[in-house]
């Protein structure tokens, strides 16, 4: 099983942007499905977006037209480009191979 370590967070003023990325220990080529999750202080962890190997794409309403997922599978790393981030933005995001294990996260904070 791969081990999952995202980057990229950060503090980031309303309208900016941030990519994530989450590399991957081992090939992702064969991984079927691939998400981006986040958890706000005080709330359920929610998924953001999710890709498919075969490049069948979902996103969490909140972010569709704002938040691009994508995978490269010769670098083994999945990305969540984030633009026009807003302050109900900021949360620790994951990204996870459900159903395996969640790792640390990285803090995203969108605010002034």
């Amino acid at each position: 099983q791969v081990q999952l370590v995202e980057s990229g967070g950060g503090l980031v003023q309303p309208g900016g942007s941030l990519r994530l990325s989450c590399a991957a220990s081992g090939s992702i080529f064969s991984i079927y499905l691939m998400g981006w999750y986040r958890q706000a202080p005080g709330k359920q962890r929610e998924l953001v977006a999710s890709i498919t190997s075969g490049g069948s794409i979902t996103y969490a309403d909140s972010v569709k037209g704002r938040f691009t997922i994508s995978r490269d599978n010769t670098k083994n790393t999945m990305y969540l480009q984030m633009n026009s981030l807003k302050p109900e933005d900021t949360a620790v995001y994951y990204c996870r191979v459900p159903p395996g294990p969640w790792g640390q996260g990285t803090q995203v904070t969108v605010s002034s």
